[in-house]
């Protein structure tokens, strides 16, 4: 699920990338991507800006905000569970797994 609602941005949560067992530190100030990058935990990723969907991702559990109103992704692909780490945030503990979009 994905939120505009303003922040806590001293918030922290954990992020957990599927398959597999990565986890890592996640504050609300960040992006998840930027996150996993600082942590060493390596995720696709290209323009960091929300237009290309490199880092397309499911997210299967917790909640993201995102820092642009419309990311790069279609109504339909939101309401799947998609998102886009380079410019969601996390609002609470995810749970996401990188996808293909084709």
């Amino acid at each position: 699920m994905a939120d505009l609602a303003a922040p806590d941005e001293s918030a922290e949560f954990t992020a957990q990338v599927l398959p597999g067992s990565a986890r890592f530190a996640a504050p609300a100030a960040l992006s998840l991507l930027e996150a996993a990058l600082l942590e060493g935990v390596a995720l696709p990723n290209s323009c960091r800006n929300g237009t290309c969907r490199a880092c397309a991702s499911r997210l299967h559990a917790g909640t993201v905000r995102y820092r642009i109103e419309w990311p790069g992704l279609s109504p339909d692909e939101k309401d799947e569970g998609l998102i886009l780490p380079c410019v969601a945030c996390p609002a609470s503990d995810v749970v996401f797994e990188p996808v293909r979009l084709g």
